[in-house]
């Protein structure tokens, strides 16, 4: 079960990440992280007439890998948690018409893989499930060609613009058992600075990732240094940096701070202030972070993604980027801890 505090669950049994996956494209070939992918793409198409067909193709590939990983069957997991960026969540939609299993699409932007973490450990701890999958997942060009402008109309990227990440993630979430731990989740609440620019996500983004981080800590009564890495997806560069002058504002440090935006694409130049996107985050979780906390080189970690929660409507009708950032704690495996 599990006890709230404040904004936060509080896992007494923790859940477990079981197994996890992670699919890419071509840029995300190319990645600092590559290695850690389980399967990449050079063809952005996926083999499909349309980009958001090939979307449907990542997400779809990261679950069945992830399930494949687990040794599970698709009739061992009672629910589906996904989202996306598409209109009507329509990846993780047309995904489900080929997986056999009850779905609850989620949407938080960016921060949907955090969002479906939460909520999957929370039915997991509740009893209400032995098997959930958590998955998210983006495309660049079905990204642009709905909230910005189509490829071939050529616009220039400004220096704050961030690249939506073509992958995805997909984590197996288990009630008990071997895995990384999920001892907490803090859900939430909706910020907005007034930023109207969607070439400037990270500025948007920042401050819901500053006010979901102090109520977990807060609520856990935890200090920032007893956390091996904060982790964030995806603030990039910009909001990066207007994260860390939030925190010192309120007195929080020391840290150590990375960002999910920042580590996927490294110092690549074309993604400006770094990646993004609902697949950014949840495959570098997959690829990256995770397989450190079951190696024992990280022992606790929090991931915050943040997610900008405009769409393409009210942009062009001048309306400011509201945002929210979603929290897990994860800790390494028990025999992980104890190395």
């Amino acid at each position: 079960m599990a006890q709230r505090h404040g904004d936060t669950l509080i896992f007494s049994a923790p859940p477990v990440i079981a197994a996890h996956a992670a699919v890419g494209g071509k840029k995300e070939s190319r990645s600092p992280l590559a290695e850690g992918f389980d399967e990449l793409s050079r063809d952005n198409r996926l083999g499909q007439k349309t980009w958001e067909a090939a979307e449907k193709v990542l997400q779809l590939r990261a679950g069945r890998l992830c399930l494949q990983k687990a040794g599970a069957a698709e009739r061992s997991v009672n629910l589906v948690l996904a989202g996306d960026l598409q209109a009507q969540c329509t990846a993780s939609n047309y995904t489900m018409r080929e997986l056999d299993i009850p779905f609850a699409g989620v949407f938080g932007a960016c921060s949907t893989m955090a969002e479906a973490l939460g909520l999957g450990a929370a039915l997991c701890a509740g009893g209400m499930a032995e098997g959930i999958l958590a998955m998210a997942s983006g495309h660049f060009c079905a990204a642009e060609r709905q909230f910005r402008t189509p490829l071939s109309y050529g616009a220039v990227r400004t220096p704050t613009s961030q690249w939506t990440a073509t992958a995805a993630g997909c984590c197996l979430l288990r009630p008990a058992g071997p895995g990384v731990l999920i001892r907490a989740a803090t859900f939430g609440r909706v910020q907005d600075y007034r930023v109207r620019d969607i070439n400037n996500m990270g500025a948007a983004m920042a401050p819901a990732a500053a006010a979901t981080l102090l109520h977990y800590l807060a609520d856990t009564h935890t200090q920032p240094a007893a956390l091996d890495c904060i982790y964030t997806g995806d603030l990039g560069r910009v909001g990066s940096d207007l994260l860390a002058q939030l925190l010192e504002a309120e007195g929080i440090g020391p840290y150590h701070h990375e960002d999910c935006g920042c580590l996927l694409y490294g110092s690549d130049p074309q993604v400006h202030s770094g990646g993004s996107g609902p697949g950014c985050c949840a495959s570098v979780l997959s690829a990256h972070i995770l397989p450190r906390l079951e190696s024992g080189e990280l022992k606790r970690v929090v991931f915050i993604a943040t997610g900008a929660l405009m769409s393409q409507t009210t942009f062009l009708q001048k309306e400011s980027i509201p945002a929210i950032a979603h929290l897990v704690e994860l800790a390494a495996p028990a025999a992980a801890q104890e190395e």
